[in-house]
């Protein structure tokens, strides 16, 4: 049940922000081994003077936050942050401009399926991997 939020300084065409969402669900889909439909990914995009960043990154800073359960491995972080750099760097994200933060909750602390604490109820994939 992973959910994250892409946040950008700049603005992009429909067709460029639908690729930078598109590029990120690649990402956690294939790193996190969950399927599409249980990605939630929310684009923001901010006008430069409300968003700052590292000056010397200019528009082109993108911060990506993802919120999931606990469980991974660090070697399955660094695959998805790996991913995330890869995918939108063919969206024209330059690696030295992304900034990843990674939350992980107990499946208790998330309400899912109406209402019922994900800690009980089966998921269709494994978290710890």
């Amino acid at each position: 049940m992973p959910t994250a939020a892409i946040e950008i300084r700049r603005k992009y065409s429909p067709e460029e922000e639908t690729a930078l969402i598109a590029a990120l669900q690649a990402a956690m889909t294939a790193a996190l081994k969950v399927p599409d439909w249980t990605t939630s990914i929310r684009l923001f995009v901010h006008e430069p003077h409300r968003f700052t960043g590292p000056p010397d990154k200019g528009d082109r800073y993108t911060l990506v936050t993802m919120d999931c359960f606990v469980g991974r491995s660090i070697g399955t972080k660094r695959a998805l942050y790996q991913a995330i750099v890869q995918n939108l760097g063919l969206c024209g994200i330059p690696a030295d401009h992304l900034k990843v933060l990674l939350r992980e909750t107990p499946r208790e602390n998330w309400a899912i399926r109406g209402g019922l604490p994900a800690s009980e109820v089966e998921l269709e994939y494994d978290v710890e991997i």
